[in-house]
């Protein structure tokens, strides 16, 4: 096997158990805090959002530093060892912590989860997208395997739950083992160019992005749109599962739904770079918008497990087209020596900037007016800033334009 199948598999697979020890820990959070911590739509609201804030404060810092080391894989392996912890730490730790005091749950929480997890994930992409260019193999093909480790566990996920959720917690912690085996054996080497442009990045050359209104532009996109779905997605499993005669069949059904779900994404983000590479980088990001939308506000509208659960699938179209675009974009319009910081601050930062504000809110109005009526004046949101980005995102041709303002960024300072 050549060294490009060989790191292709490998990284897969990482992908394929991160996402495992991911879902086995968190795809069951919200109902996890609500069933078992007995926390109101608030007080999830705020975890979530305190979540976001620990992530956005390890984002720019996993960032630059993956700029700075380059393909070296010290942040991988930092991530892998910290998950190893991940059952213990939810039993043992967090779930007793939160019973005790909200508010000290939700920093000490935030603090793991934020960087193992909700920040550790843009790491880790945007270095196997690092691999991929460098070794020649599509983002999305190697993405795909996350999405059927999360469903593979999602699948399981809700009948462990009923029995004792401690189980999906301990599943975790053995699949981040196998975790740090699998990047313990990867070996990537360097060029000397490849050295040299990671230790030409500088603090100054993120400053220069911050003086683009393209990068603002994208930010904008990102936290009207892209946050928006991970928003509507917290505390959705206690929705769906309330609509069912009782709260055990309703976790074991959005489990069945979750598992069916990720698998359509996987086999979408197979698909997925053939789209966005006929589209464009821009029009897939719109499309992307127009598709999540959608399906936030026929959330609202529609009525009945069957119905929602509809709704709930399309998300398996449009986050693979996102987040191909994504990347696509990015490289196409900015300093590939900064992907990791474009896409963690740019894409991810955003993101989780965007949810640290919209979380509380969200979780008071899913208390006051409830779950259908805030669908609507989410997705209609998200519809309204899809339209603007229409006119602020760049099209391709000019993407030439866009680095040669770059380049004189980097003359003058």
């Amino acid at each position: 096997m050549n060294k490009s199948k060989s790191l292709y598999w490998k990284l897969s697979a990482y992908f394929f158990f991160f996402f495992f020890t991911w879902s086995a820990s968190y795809s069951l959070f919200s109902i996890w805090l609500d069933q078992e911590i007995h926390l109101s739509g608030a007080d999830t609201g705020i975890i979530f959002s305190v979540n976001a804030i620990f992530a956005l404060c390890m984002q720019p810092l996993y960032g630059y530093i993956s700029d700075k080391i380059g393909l070296k894989k010290n942040i991988l392996f930092f991530i892998s060892l910290l998950l190893v912890f991940v059952g213990p730490f939810y039993i043992y730790v967090y779930g007793p912590l939160l019973q005790y005091n909200v508010f000290a749950g939700a920093i000490v929480g935030g603090l793991y989860l934020g960087t193992g997890f909700l920040a550790g994930i843009g790491a880790i992409e945007s270095y196997i997208e690092k691999i991929g260019r460098k070794y020649g193999f599509e983002y999305g093909k190697s993405r795909m395997w996350g999405s059927l480790g999360w469903a593979a566990a999602t699948f399981f996920a809700g009948q462990l739950f009923n029995i004792n959720p401690t189980i999906n917690f301990w599943l975790a912690s053995i699949s981040a083992v196998i975790l740090v085996a699998i990047i313990l054996s990867v070996k990537i080497e360097m060029t000397n160019d490849e050295l040299e442009r990671a230790d030409s990045v500088t603090l100054k050359d993120v400053g220069q992005l911050f003086l683009l209104k393209d990068f603002w532009f994208l930010m904008v996109y990102v936290v009207g749109v892209t946050c928006i779905y991970s928003v509507y997605d917290q505390q959705f499993p206690i929705y769906y599962s309330s609509l069912f005669p009782n709260e055990a069949i309703g976790n074991q059904v959005f489990g069945y739904l979750n598992s069916f779900q990720v698998f359509l994404e996987a086999g979408m983000m197979f698909l997925a770079p053939f789209v966005v590479n006929k589209l464009g980088a821009k029009n897939s990001l719109i499309l992307a918008g127009f598709l999540m939308a959608f399906r936030i506000i026929g959330s609202g509208l529609v009525g009945g497990p069957i119905g929602i659960s509809s709704m709930k699938l399309i998300h398996a179209l449009e986050l693979p087209i996102m987040l191909i675009a994504i990347f696509k974009y990015l490289a196409a319009n900015f300093d590939t020596r900064l992907s990791s910081v474009l896409y963690l601050v740019g894409f991810q930062f955003a993101s989780q900037v965007g949810a640290s504000i919209l979380s509380p809110i969200a979780g008071k109005m899913y208390d006051m007016v409830g779950f259908r009526q805030s669908y609507i004046l989410m997705g209609l949101v998200v519809l309204c800033f899809t339209i603007l980005s229409i006119f602020t995102l760049l099209n391709s041709n000019k993407n030439k334009k866009s680095k040669n303002k770059i380049d004189l960024l980097q003359k003058v300072v």
